[in-house]
């Protein structure tokens, strides 16, 4: 049988753990690690992620476990997505003693503020790991930097530069987070993932459909909106029927260090700074243009027409005698058109995407902190046109549409294109 050979590093400062495995059969036979509580050799690689240690030494250990990772499959068990926060450390205590947990580690921005706050951060990837070695489970790392940087962060960077509001989280959470994720789990031996998102998922029609959570207040399945209905026979949201009050108070009944953990960041690669000065790092130029009225009257001039996301009334630089908003940007011309607040109203979307269920009438969320509005559905070849009943108002394209019926999800996808009739 082949000897395999994995070596994993960490570094704080001058400080520096390294760890090396030879692994034969899918069992340690020979390892190199100062600085953990226990010896490794002898051990399955299931049993090696669960040994804690001193940091550098667990990060070193992780980083050499990750890319060879393997568990046989076992009936019950739950690979549990660990952020480093509170749900997901409730997640994990409910997932009972077979779980095994893992942290996805993200590229960040190395120029942001506050990377301390990130799902994906160094620190994150830390604390989700305690927790899991804190109820003697085991933790594993994945590092994916660069592809989540290629699939995440770049289609961002080009939308903006293209004139679009692109929503990262949306992209990561839909398609890229739970790939990964569920890859993990198949590796792991785990028949069922969970997360601690607050959704739900719900039985309609014979289909199983991503549903909001109890919570109004944390209810996440506009965020995961895009997550492709097919994969929710392996996906799990142990919070979705909970309070987030309620979850915090059980890891703290349970005296995880989490249950007092502050909240993550959104758009986490930004690394806590404005997605402005991220885009400029990241070669989107900001070049001086005219600012016009809808009759095509120049009012000012700006530094850039990405910097302008409809809806925008701050920052505008133009005086006027009435609040002016930015009504659209055009990247071609590098020009941003402003008007009054009822020059936003939206009445038609066009949506790339697709429905899960055949529904004449639904419920739109087109934002995150948005109410969903009442619209006519219409199936189109690449997704579906809506017809609001109310209007909205600062619709881009790019953003996230979202369809509810009765609380499911019945479809989804991305605004192609808005307007007032």
């Amino acid at each position: 049988m082949r000897v395999i050979e994995a070596t994993g590093d960490s570094a704080r400062g001058e400080e520096w753990a390294f760890v090396r495995l030879a692994i034969e059969g899918g069992r340690i036979v020979d390892a190199d690690a100062d600085g953990l509580e226990s010896p490794l050799r002898g051990l399955t690689l299931l049993e090696a992620a669960a040994v804690p240690g001193e940091t550098l030494a667990a990060d070193a250990l992780a980083n050499a476990l990750g890319p060879v990772f393997r568990a046989k499959a076992k009936p019950g068990r739950v690979a549990v997505a660990m952020s480093g926060g509170v749900d997901s450390a409730v997640a994990l205590l409910r997932a009972g003693p077979d779980a095994v947990g893992v942290t996805l580690r993200l590229w960040l921005d190395p120029a942001g503020p506050d990377s301390e706050r990130a799902c994906c951060s160094p620190a994150a990837v830390i604390a989700a790991r305690e927790t899991c070695h804190a109820l003697g489970l085991p933790h594993v790392t994945l590092d994916l930097r660069d592809v989540f940087r290629a699939l995440v962060v770049a289609p961002f960077v080009d939308g903006y530069a293209r004139g679009e509001t692109p929503n990262p989280c949306g992209r990561c959470n839909g398609s890229f987070r739970f790939d990964e994720l569920l890859r993990f789990a198949e590796r792991a031996g785990a028949p069922t993932l969970w997360t601690g998102h607050y959704a739900a998922v719900v039985e309609r029609d014979g289909r199983r459909l991503l549903a909001r959570g109890v919570d109004p207040t944390k209810d996440q399945s506009y965020m995961l909106a895009t997550l492709d209905p097919a994969l929710l026979d392996r996906i799990g949201f142990p919070l979705g029927a909970d309070t987030k009050t309620a979850v915090r108070a059980e890891a703290g009944n349970a005296g995880l260090a989490a249950a007092e953990r502050r909240e993550s960041q959104e758009a986490c690669f930004l690394a806590g700074d404005d997605y402005r000065a991220f885009l400029e790092r990241q070669g989107v130029t900001a070049s001086d243009g005219p600012i016009l009225d809808e009759d095509g009257r120049e009012l000012g001039r700006h530094d850039g027409s990405w910097r302008y996301t409809p809806g925008q009334r701050r920052g505008l630089g133009v005086a006027a005698t009435q609040p002016l908003y930015a009504l659209r940007t055009n990247a071609a011309t590098n020009t941003v058109v402003v008007g009054p607040r009822a020059a936003l109203e939206i009445r038609r979307v066009e949506v790339t995407g697709r429905l899960h269920l055949p529904v004449d009438r639904a419920d739109a969320k087109l934002r995150y902190r948005s109410p969903a509005l009442p619209a006519r559905v219409r199936p189109t070849d690449d997704g579906f046109a809506l017809e609001l009943e109310e209007p909205a108002f600062g619709v881009a394209v790019g953003q996230v549409v979202a369809l509810y019926d009765d609380g499911a999800i019945v479809g989804s996808g991305v605004v192609s294109s808005a307007s007032r009739n």
